[in-house]
């Protein structure tokens, strides 16, 4: 190879190496400081595009997670209220035989009957007071609950409209078609009394009805709230194979290159120095 002080080849060469190692060097730095293979579009199109759409999902997937949350919780406290007064009517019937009994004086029957209409208007304070976030599924007029069941399209013809699932008000108010009970019911008379039993075991087999239904929409709330925990972490999971960084991997990278760029350093140093020789042939 001609010797030339014009042209240096070798420490064009040289150059070449140390700028590819320093560029090999920044991005193995920004991976360990980002913690990711995979943070721009520049880095791997197909790998980030796959990426932010299932972030997107992963979003989505809170808000059905929140919707989901909201919805447990209206009808938990549904169940909570239905139950009370499930028990309620089971007292109410123990009054209700104990003073259709023609034996007993009139004095321990109006002592049963205060009773009874105290647990009756007990009935109408549990159904105002199981309300949460203003929706109450034990007042007739106390609306329904809907939430989101996952990020699917059901098909509706006039566009997208979201999955979702609903739980129907109850209407456990007093004279209902639940409670068949009046808002002014009572066991006065034995007469009274007893009518009062078939009315109240008609609205035993009514309740056993809407607490089945309750308990059912919260087991499948429950069930869609773990799927969609599992359905989020594998996303998550996915997301992380896509575009996280292999530390360890790239820390040994690290080492290899700082290395090669010590040695790039002496490479052009040398090569640098080369035309020097030159002058020795002029002496």
């Amino acid at each position: 190879m001609a010797m030339s002080v014009n042209t240096n080849t070798g420490a064009m060469a040289a150059l070449q190496a140390l700028n590819s190692t320093s560029k090999g060097l920044a991005t193995v730095q920004s991976r360990i400081n980002s913690g990711m293979n995979v943070s721009s579009t520049k880095d791997d199109s197909a790998a980030f595009t796959i990426a932010e759409k299932l972030r997107g999902d992963l979003g989505g997937l809170k808000a059905v997670t929140s919707s989901l949350s909201r919805a447990k919780s209206v009808t938990d406290v549904a169940v909570a209220g239905a139950e009370q007064i499930s028990d309620v009517v089971n007292q109410m019937k123990t009054l209700a035989k104990q003073a259709s009994d023609e034996g007993v004086d009139q004095a321990s029957r109006d002592a049963y009957n205060k009773d009874f209409t105290a647990l009756r208007d007990q009935i109408t304070t549990i159904v105002n007071s199981s309300e949460f976030n203003g929706t109450n599924l034990l007042k007739a007029s106390g609306g329904t609950v809907s939430a989101l069941q996952s990020l699917n399209d059901t098909g509706a013809a006039a566009g997208w409209q979201a999955d979702t699932l609903s739980v129907a008000n109850q209407g456990l108010d007093l004279g209902g078609s639940v409670i068949t009970v009046a808002a002014s019911g009572n066991i006065s008379t034995a007469a009274a009394a007893a009518t009062m039993v078939d009315t109240l075991t008609t609205t035993q087999t009514n309740l056993a009805t809407s607490l089945q239904t309750l308990g059912s929409a919260s087991r499948n709330i429950d069930a869609q709230s773990a799927f969609t925990s599992k359905l989020s972490d594998a996303i998550e999971s996915g997301i992380g194979n896509l575009v996280d960084a292999d530390l360890a991997k790239e820390s040994a990278k690290l080492q290899a290159l700082q290395v090669k760029q010590q040695l790039g350093v002496q490479a052009l140093s040398i090569a640098n120095q080369a035309p020097q020789t030159i002058t020795s042939l002029f002496r």
